[in-house]
C-alpha cells in the first residue's frame, strides 16, 4: 500500500509562489501515474495536473485554469512536485496528490486514482 505525504501549502499573496510536494512511501510509486487535485469550500474536488510516463516519454496534462502557471514535475526519488506560480484568490483550496495504478484510466478525474494524500491548505489573499 502506498502512502502519500503532501507538504508546502501555506498562506501567500496574490501573484506568489509555493511549491507543493508530495512524498511516496513506496519506490514502486515511481512507476504510477500522479495527479494533484483540489478542493475548495463547498466545490467538489477537481483536477489540477497529472503527468505518466508511458514507454521513455513522459506526459503532462493541466487544468485550462492553471495552464501556464503550474508545473508538476517528479524527481528521481519519491516525490511529485506541484510548482505553482502567479497564485490567485481562486486557487486557494486544499490541494491533494494521488497515484494511479491503472493503465487506461481517466487521468483527469478522481475515479482514476488508487491512492490518495491527507491533503494540503493554500490560501491566497488578494
Amino acid at each position: 500500500q502506498v502512502q502519500l505525504v503532501e507538504s508546502g501549502g501555506g498562506l501567500v499573496q496574490a501573484g506568489g509562489s509555493l511549491r507543493l510536494a508530495c512524498a511516496a512511501s513506496d519506490r514502486t510509486f515511481r512507476s504510477y501515474a500522479m495527479g494533484w487535485f483540489r478542493q475548495a469550500p463547498g466545490k467538489e474536488r477537481e483536477f489540477v495536473a497529472r503527468l505518466s510516463r508511458i514507454g521513455g516519454s513522459t506526459w503532462y496534462g493541466y487544468a485550462d485554469s492553471v495552464k501556464g502557471r503550474f508545473t508538476i514535475s517528479r524527481d528521481n526519488e519519491n516525490t511529485v512536485y506541484l510548482q505553482m506560480n502567479s497564485l490567485k484568490p481562486e486557487d486557494t483550496a486544499t490541494y491533494y496528490c494521488a497515484a494511479s495504478i491503472t493503465f487506461g484510466v481517466d487521468l483527469r478525474s478522481t475515479s482514476g486514482y488508487t491512492y490518495w494524500g491527507q491533503g494540503t491548505q493554500v490560501i491566497v489573499s488578494s
